[in-house]
């Protein structure tokens, strides 16, 4: 059995008759049976205080819990750290590690491994990237700083440049701007373009043309989720490698077929010292 360190939540109001009761409404994945025994073993606290099946709801309330999976297996790629200093930790993500604990997933994350590989329990990350995305992650690495770097990506102060291998687009004048809507879709992990105002803005550019396959630089402006594997899908040239768009495929778990997409590039003005950031994965794509 796996262990995620302790989670926590607040107890929003509502009228739930116990504790027990809100978290498998919250955590529908969760069954029951699987609560109570947690609950059994002392696994769940409220306020510090050990949590039963019967113990009343009490909004306000902090309630801990650890994050439990059996048997997970290792992925077997292993992350780099391009930079770190006091309050910041770039690391470079391999293919198929996600970077934060969910589903099946809990030491076999990015965020997991490097909390235990640092002994710092206070990094998180800043942003995410697919599962199956590789390239730069930025971590916070201590909370005194951490609004100034989160600041970066909410204001879209931050150049975030990827690399993508996937199908020609003769008869296209490069770079260009691919502007759409999106919005979530089904099932619920996926996205679509619909009609309306745009909200997710691509910039496309070709770095290398093979015989069968191209290597585009994407630079997104803005950063809704799986952005540039829609924009991509809908261009006409699908990622090499993507389950996903712009068809749903079974996920084979098959190492060698990874999705072509990298994260290459980060560039940004550091808000303490005024200096200008630039790194860069030390990962590649072959064409």
């Amino acid at each position: 059995m796996t262990h995620h360190p302790t989670s926590r939540i607040v107890l929003p109001p509502g009228g739930w008759a116990s504790v027990l009761d809100f978290l498998c409404e919250r955590f529908a994945t969760i069954d029951r049976a699987t609560w109570i025994d947690r609950m059994e073993r002392g696994t769940v606290t409220a306020d510090g205080q050990t949590v039963s099946r019967t113990s009343p709801y009490r909004p306000g309330a902090v309630v801990a819990y650890r994050r439990e999976v059996p048997d997970e297996p290792r992925i077997p790629f292993d992350e780099s750290i391009v930079f770190m200093d006091d309050d910041l930790v770039i690391a470079d993500k391999p293919h198929f590690l996600p970077v934060m604990p969910a589903g099946r997933h809990v030491e076999e994350t990015l965020s997991v491994r490097l909390m235990r590989r640092l002994d710092n329990p206070d990094l998180a990350a800043l942003h995410r990237l697919d599962r199956g995305t590789a390239g730069l992650v930025v971590f916070s690495a201590r909370p005194a700083s951490r609004d100034a770097y989160t600041r970066l990506f909410r204001e879209r102060a931050i150049v975030k440049i990827y690399e993508a291998i996937a199908p020609p687009m003769p008869g296209r004048d490069f770079p260009f701007v691919h502007a759409s809507r999106l919005e979530r879709a089904e099932p619920f992990f996926r996205m679509r373009e619909v009609s309306g105002e745009p909200n997710a803005r691509t910039c496309v550019d070709v770095i290398e043309r093979g015989e069968r396959h191209w290597r585009y630089r994407l630079e997104p402006a803005t950063g809704r989720k799986h952005q540039l594997r829609v924009h991509m899908a809908s261009l006409g040239a699908p990622i090499l490698g993507d389950r996903t768009y712009p068809r749903l495929r079974d996920d084979t778990g098959d190492y060698g077929d990874p999705l072509r997409l990298l994260a290459r590039e980060l560039r940004f003005v550091d808000p303490l010292s005024g200096e200008p950031r630039h790194f860069r994965s030390g990962r590649s794509l072959d064409l």
